[in-house]
């Protein structure tokens, strides 16, 4: 196994997994992804990833519910909330994740967001 850092990016948006794949590769990173909440619990028991970049708005089990099943399972597995929508990050129910993001196409917020959670 190598010794790269593995990010589950959880989103429904096959775009966003090309782009976050593409990005977080070329950081250095492995990258696995989800394309909805439950697939997202599946891969996250099988991979047991360093941390998780997680979509709110999902189809089925949302964002806020796949956070809550993770941090009881693994509370010591960073996740960053990454949504399109500002406004989330006032919900208390996303406070109990350990970084939120505001999707964008430029990713140096989101990538420093990695790097702080994964030297810690």
């Amino acid at each position: 196994m190598s010794g790269k850092k593995r990010i589950l990016v959880v989103d429904d948006e096959e775009s966003i997994h090309l782009l976050y794949r593409e990005e977080l590769e070329e950081e250095g990173y492995e990258v696995s992804t989800a394309m909805s909440g439950e697939e997202a619990l599946e891969v996250f028991d099988a991979e047991h990833p360093d941390l998780v970049v997680l979509d709110i708005n999902m189809p089925g089990m949302d964002g806020i519910e796949v956070l809550r099943q993770m941090k009881e399972k693994k509370p010591d597995v960073p996740v960053i909330l990454s949504s399109a929508y500002p406004e989330y990050k006032q919900d208390l129910a996303s406070w109990a994740s350990d970084d939120y993001i505001v999707k964008s196409f430029n990713l140096d917020e989101l990538k420093a967001s990695i790097r702080r959670h994964l030297a810690k």
